[in-house]
């Protein structure tokens, strides 16, 4: 996978995370989700890659980047730090503004991203999640079925590290073949890396933590941009997968995402909810389509 890219591997505060580097033209900076790592974006990166200099990251935790230990607060895996992390990177490579891309916890890193450094991020694209505040404050009993691990990752005492730790493989394969997406999608070069990753005892604890983040200092940070009024002022772009929780449990997720992202625009992918793997011929050409406007 990624044949032409170099690696690199990019220190920020206090984590240092891998990176990698391919094509020409604008820098655009494609940030993965939970499971998984920069492997999500292989079918999709060698194509936008022909018209940008294209940036894939581990998020700080998962993959190859380095995997620090939480505190208390998690403030290490919150999304501003997360965020902090990226621009560092980009800043590293030379690139002081850029276009990105974040797909599941990569989005909320992105939304976050985009809120606290807005001189930063000319366009953004959002894949398959809403706001973080919309989960919590819109929680049934199917989003609950749906988004059991939301609650299960975040319990204290490393419970969800014990259990998950028992049987990596398995808990894995649960995840990536249970959202609205066959197990079957993925290339096997990118299942092997995120088998690889998941095994970590260390990555398994920092998956933990980024949902625990999500459920108390993200929420804080959420609220007082709510506050203040403050909003995703670039353009910015939602797709969701038809067969995802996203797509089956809300009745219209690109109106909420309006209330954040005035200037958002979007549509639905015929894909659950591993879109880049899923259908990449469809969000290669919905990317490109919208970073080149």
């Amino acid at each position: 996978m990624f044949e032409g890219f170099t690696r690199h591997r990019i220190a920020a505060d206090g984590a240092e995370i891998h990176t990698l580097v391919g094509g020409e033209g604008p820098p655009l900076l494609l940030l993965h989700g939970f499971p998984q790592c920069h492997a999500l974006w292989n079918r999709v990166a060698p194509r936008l890659a022909e018209r940008f200099t294209v940036v894939l990251t581990d998020l700080r935790g998962y993959g190859q980047s380095s995997k620090p230990p939480g505190d208390s607060a998690h403030e290490t895996y919150c999304k501003r730090t997360n965020g902090r992390d990226q621009v560092a990177v980009m800043a590293a490579l030379g690139f002081d503004r850029f276009r990105l891309a974040g797909h599941d916890r990569g989005a909320r890193v992105a939304h976050r991203l985009v809120l606290d450094h807005p001189e930063r991020v000319e366009r953004v694209a959002f894949l398959d999640v809403v706001p973080t505040l919309e989960v919590f404050a819109r929680i049934d009993q199917r989003m609950a079925t749906a988004y059991y691990h939301w609650f299960f990752l975040i319990q204290p005492n490393r419970l969800a590290e014990r259990l998950i730790g028992a049987d990596p493989d398995f808990y894995l394969g649960q995840v990536l073949g249970s959202i609205g997406s066959s197990a079957d999608i993925f290339e096997p070069e990118a299942m092997e890396a995120y088998r690889t990753a998941f095994r970590d005892p260390a990555t398994v604890h920092a998956m933990c933590e980024d949902y625990r983040a999500a459920a108390s200092i993200d929420l804080e940070h959420d609220r007082a941009d709510r506050a203040a009024g403050r909003k995703v002022a670039c353009p910015a772009l939602f797709l969701w997968g038809r067969n995802s929780a996203v797509g089956r449990l809300y009745d219209d997720p690109l109106g909420i995402w309006r209330a954040y992202a005035p200037a958002i625009e979007g549509h639905v992918m015929p894909a659950g909810h591993f879109i880049p793997e899923e259908a990449p011929e469809e969000t290669a050409r919905a990317l490109l389509d919208f970073f080149s406007g």
